[in-house]
């Protein structure tokens, strides 16, 4: 999050399929190349699994826009001022991520950065949204400003309420909420109960960890985002938005296995892991790798990158990429990889945090204008393309270059996939990796491989 100093850290449906992606859409068919003396097969893979491809969440946090562009600030797609919500939809972003506080409209004019992300603001924008073609998540912060892991303060309005009190209003506050999106025709697809919770939420009452590290303080926590959950259900009718619980220990396997067991044993029912993830936070993307691969073994639920960003300018090397706009866009390639090879196809999707940001006069984004997807004169970076190409269907498409040698190429979805090759279809023990050197531009992955002796040959990419 890029709003406030940070403290230190110490079977599903809409893409969330715990199943191994199977790897043939048996209803298409064989592509056939022939040349003086060889017939080459090249199998056109669909892959169906649903981490895989179309269903994969390209996401993107652009809480502010609306603040953004009433102080003055352009975005640009080929030099052509746009709407910064169909720029980033054009390129394959699929989902938006708006977060929404407690606070009054009162408050929101006193201090609209930090304010401003009240009911009124963040429905309009998710309205907006909708018509542009993107999905939508709620991110409750249960609070007038910011909640993060140094801060959950609860609601002004809510100070004095005993917890019995505050457990209805949260059973009353959510319903009213989800109520007002469904009347607008925006049902949220996916809903956050509370943002970074790894310390709790509506502190003292829901607070966790340190001091607070007891039954009773579990207990308690644990009936409040129960409570949150049934107003949330009571409201949405038929169309349920999948339950999000959000920490912020992406590279920290141990606070995350203390808190989801610890949330396990409240008994608290959701549908996805969330993390948020900042290189120059939570560590190394070896950290990060062995953190989803662990919490997908133990919890056997989808996992999404809540929150992420880069810079594409003014940094160093971060994680060992620059701080420049192709910088940017192989980070991004690099967290898909880790993404997608999480066991089960349980790696699901990713959102950007600020990605809307630029510079304003007087105005403190903790230099998140350098990290967001538009440059200083607003043009569209080319990571919004990157990140959008991996919600894209998972294609591998194979042409002969001469006689001697075949050309395949797929799309950036397929990150994290292997390639293999085999003389038949009609055994699965044929079938054998590849590995060739492939590069990698902004759109595709690309390899040449000799054709060999075999008369036929079947390529395929299939989960590591």
């Amino acid at each position: 999050m890029a709003r406030r100093p940070r403290h230190p850290r110490s079977r599903h449906g809409d893409g969330h399929c715990r199943d191994r992606p199977s790897l043939f859409s048996t209803h298409r068919a064989l592509r056939m190349v022939r040349t003086a003396d060889l017939v080459l097969l090249a199998w056109l893979v669909f892959l169906a699994g649903r981490a895989f491809g179309e269903n994969f969440i390209a996401g993107a946090d652009v809480s502010h826009l609306k603040f953004f562009e009433d102080r003055g600030v352009v975005y640009r797609d080929d030099g052509q001022v746009g709407d910064a919500l169909e720029i980033l939809q054009r390129r394959g972003v699929n989902c938006v991520r708006l977060r929404l506080f407690t606070s009054s409209t009162a408050q929101a004019l006193a201090d609209p950065y930090n304010r401003i992300n009240n009911l009124d603001y963040t429905l309009a924008l998710a309205v907006r949204s909708r018509q542009a073609g993107l999905k939508v998540l709620l991110d409750f912060h249960y609070s007038d400003t910011w909640a993060d892991p140094g801060k959950q303060t609860k609601p002004a309005a809510w100070a004095n309420l005993s917890f019995t009190e505050l457990e209805q209003r949260m059973v009353e506050y959510n319903s009213n909420c989800i109520s007002s999106f469904r009347a607008a025709g925006v049902m949220p697809d996916y809903v956050q109960m509370g943002n970074e919770i790894t310390s709790g939420m509506l502190w003292p009452e829901g607070r966790v960890g340190g001091a607070y590290e007891n039954a009773t303080q579990w207990s308690q926590f644990g009936r409040l985002i129960k409570a949150a959950i049934r107003g949330i259900h009571d409201a949405s009718g038929p169309q349920r938005p999948k339950i999000i619980i959000h920490i912020d220990r992406g590279g920290d396997w141990a606070a995350t296995q203390w808190y989801f067991d610890n949330l396990q044993r409240q008994q608290v029912e959701f549908d996805i892991i969330g993390q948020s993830y900042y290189p120059f936070w939570h560590g190394d993307l070896n950290a990060l790798s062995n953190c989803l691969h662990r919490a997908a073994g133990r919890y056997a639920k989808p996992l999404i990158i809540m929150e992420t960003a880069f810079p594409w300018a003014n940094s160093g090397n971060v994680v060992g990429f620059p701080a420049t706009p192709t910088g940017q866009s192989d980070y991004v390639l690099q967290l898909a990889k880790i993404l997608k090879s999480v066991p089960d196809g349980l790696g699901t999707g990713i959102f950007w945090w600020g990605t809307e940001y630029q510079h304003l006069d007087r105005v403190q984004t903790a230099g998140f204008e350098f990290r967001g997807f538009f440059n200083a004169e607003g043009d569209v970076l080319p990571a919004a393309r990157t990140l959008g190409q991996l919600s894209t269907p998972v294609v591998l498409k194979a042409a002969l270059t001469g006689t001697d040698q075949i050309t395949l190429h797929w799309p950036l979805s397929g990150a994290g996939l292997a390639l293999v090759n085999s003389p038949s279809l009609l055994s699965s023990e044929l079938w054998r990796p590849t590995n060739p050197p492939i590069e990698t531009n902004t759109l595709t992955f690309e390899t040449t491989l000799p054709v060999g002796d075999e008369p036929v040959s079947f390529f395929r990419l299939q989960a590591n």
